[in-house]
């Protein structure tokens, strides 16, 4: 029998099929001399133009706006989630998608049986017998060895007929909405898309449809996404194990070479591979402002202590880390000078780039950066900016963290 990485290569037809679609309105001009390039090849789809993005800067407006544009389908509904909780806001979640299908919208919805271990299956079948199409991701083709549970679907997805769509940090959970008692307030960012994007969004979604359950959705959905006034450039980065390159490293490593002025990435996650911090490094020393933002509350222990063994390397290059202290910080965002923005569900560590599906919104606007750094501008204000090396700190990180680097390929 395959395994999960060549059997996923065969819903190739599908990318295809979809991506004649998707391919409408490429941006103009020199793309090498623009900088396209890079991330096109890495992303296997083109730079459009045309588009729009809003941040959704926590989970109150993340999911006041999928809720209000899930009410507002006429057509459609593709919902993917890596968790679902059964709590106040997966109740939410759940009549919101079963009054649509109960008004005739048809809707779909793939999780990973991983993140919703704790899902209650009674959960599932009232969506499914409301009328809501449920799939698991790894329901038809696996995983069928222990070593393939690594491969999980992080992707966080919405799209509303085919002309709006959603992508970022948040799941379905009341801890996204700063509701758990240990966390307390949780900083994430989702946002909102429009314009040809979201039909390479949809694509996304159609694939891991196919992987799922062998059905084919070209033909069934919407590819007019139509133009946004906002008139931006960008593409949608899927990364997964599936990839003949390793996509993950060469989008940060793609970004990073492209700083010339600034470069900020708050990731909640920070167990980089070697080309990844050297090429930080390096922009740090030719004069880049790099500031890496990450959580001071400790979500996962042995990837949160398993950071500070590359902390002093960056900082003795001149790369500032900044550790958020005002509760949890989860989103997965950066900022390259006035150039190029992106949001979504891609970590800097070695499981994000090189074992989960994750994807990311790239835009290449200065309205979108100026966005986005405007965003991170503020959540700095709620950092504390790292000063001490390594073998300044508390024993417990100073003994852990080069244990935890051990770890990294799998962090």
């Amino acid at each position: 029998m395959k395994n999960h990485v060549v059997a996923r290569r065969e819903s190739e037809e599908v990318i295809q099929g979809v991506s004649a679609h998707a391919k409408a309105n490429p941006a103009q001009g020199d793309r090498m001399a623009l900088g396209f390039g890079a991330f096109e090849k890495a992303a296997e789809v083109r730079v459009i133009s045309g588009n729009d993005m809003e941040l959704l800067v926590d989970g109150q407006e993340t999911f006041d706006a999928i809720f209000e544009a899930i009410d507002s389908a006429t057509d459609y509904v593709l919902v993917q989630f890596y968790i679902i909780n059964d709590d106040v806001l997966g109740r939410a979640f759940q009549a919101r998608l079963l009054a649509a299908a109960g008004r005739g919208i048809t809707v779909r919805l793939l999780y990973d049986s991983v993140g919703c271990i704790k899902l209650p299956k009674a959960f599932l079948i009232k969506l499914h017998e409301g009328g809501v199409q449920v799939m698991d991701e790894h329901a038809v083709r696996g995983p069928k060895t222990r070593f393939q549970i690594n491969f999980r679907n992080l992707r966080k997805t919405v799209v509303i007929d085919g002309t709006m769509g959603f992508i970022g940090g948040c799941n379905v959970g009341d801890e996204y909405m700063g509701r758990d008692p240990k966390f307390g307030a949780w900083r994430d960012t989702h946002c909102r898309l429009h314009g040809p994007i979201v039909s390479q969004l949809q694509l996304v979604f159609a694939e891991d449809w196919y992987w799922a359950k062998e059905e084919n959705l070209i033909e069934a959905l919407n590819w007019e996404a139509g133009r946004a006034e906002a008139d931006m450039d960008g593409l949608i980065m899927a990364t997964g194990p599936a990839d003949i390159q390793e996509t993950g490293s060469l989008y940060f490593c793609a970004t990073i070479s492209a700083a010339r002025e600034r470069l900020w990435i708050a990731s909640p996650y920070f167990v980089p591979e070697t080309d990844i911090m050297t090429n930080l490094k390096l922009a740090a020393m030719r004069g880049v402002d790099v500031r890496i933002m990450v959580p001071e509350v400790v979500d996962h222990t042995i990837p949160w202590l398993a950071a500070f063994a590359y902390f002093d390397e960056l900082m003795q290059a001149g790369v500032q880390i900044l550790r958020y202290d005002s509760g949890f910080m989860h989103q997965k965002v950066l900022v390259v000078d006035d150039a190029i923005a992106s949001v979504g569900t891609t970590n800097l560590d070695n499981r994000s780039c090189r074992l989960n599906f994750e994807a990311t919104a790239v835009l290449f606007n200065q309205q979108a950066a100026t966005d986005v750094a405007t965003m991170l501008e503020a959540d700095f204000q709620k950092c504390v900016r790292l000063e001490k090396m390594l073998a300044e700190q508390p024993r417990k990180i100073r003994l852990g963290a080069p244990v935890a680097r051990l770890f990294a390929p799998l962090l």
